[in-house]
């Protein structure tokens, strides 16, 4: 197994968080959906002013993780990192930032039991362009997602500053009421999944209307199914939000096939 290379204490994305992360699922020697996720992080460099990414290194990177972790076969995590490499004391970057890109990969198990959320204390800042991005700033999710384990649930469902559904800390959520697919916004401070965009997709296949929406956490009492998504775990369906019990929905069984 080959460790991965070491990152310098000035770092920008060791100390300030200044980067992007992408998580790929490895299986059966094909890393899942690579262009769309190196075309996210191109997206983000933009956003955030960093230099263009190097694809073919970012793509040999991950390419490379599964064998340099020793996982030869079955299924991985691959993580791809990049920072916007090392800069002097303060905020302000280098006037010509150099990027430092790592991966790294570790054997996982499919996801086979349903999801029980809590409803977080912790908001998600949707006025941030990180919001929408997966930036190394990732506190606000960390904290998020112990609170949920601190209340013995598998996740947990976090609120805008307005009060909207955003997201769970590692995952998009969806919910469907009389037979139509809902998900919240981007503008509510939600992260563009690789999953959700293949989800929606999906479900305008089969027919089934579909509404991105700002909405309210009580949406959730009178939703029928709800289910949660990340390029990992595919479709997870969600068995219990707080008090209110889900029981299996053939549209979440549906979906989770199709993606």
């Amino acid at each position: 197994m080959i460790p991965p290379p070491p990152v310098p204490g000035d770092d920008r994305g060791l100390l300030l968080g200044d980067g992007l992360f992408e998580t790929l699922l490895w299986l059966d020697d094909e890393l899942r959906c690579l262009d769309a996720h190196l075309d996210r992080l191109a997206t983000g460099c933009e956003t955030l002013g960093l230099p263009p990414l190097d694809r073919d290194e970012a793509a040999r990177l991950c390419r490379a993780a599964p064998g340099q972790a020793g996982v030869e076969a079955g299924r991985a995590a691959v993580r791809l990192t990049l920072t916007a490499g090392s800069g002097g004391r303060g905020l302000d970057r280098p006037d010509a930032p150099e990027v430092r890109l790592v991966a790294h990969a570790a054997a996982t198990q499919p996801v086979s039991t349903s999801a029980t959320l809590i409803l977080a204390r912790t908001r998600r800042n949707e006025g941030s362009p990180a919001s929408r991005l997966k930036t190394l700033s990732y506190l606000d999710n960390v904290l998020a997602r112990a609170e949920a384990r601190a209340a013995g649930a598998d996740e947990a469902v976090m609120l805008n500053n307005r009060g909207d559904l955003a997201c769970a800390s590692a995952a998009n959520l969806f919910w469907i009421t009389g037979g139509k697919l809902f998900t919240p916004a981007l503008s509510c401070g939600v992260l563009n999944g690789i999953t959700r965009a293949r989800v929606l997709n999906q479900a305008a296949a089969l027919g089934v209307e579909t509404a991105v929406v700002a909405a309210s956490v009580e949406v959730l009492e009178d939703a029928e199914a709800a289910f949660l998504t990340n390029s990992l775990i595919g479709v997870r369906p969600v068995s219990r939000f707080e008090g209110r019990l889900y029981a299996p929905h053939d549209l979440v069984t549906r979906l989770r096939a199709g993606v």
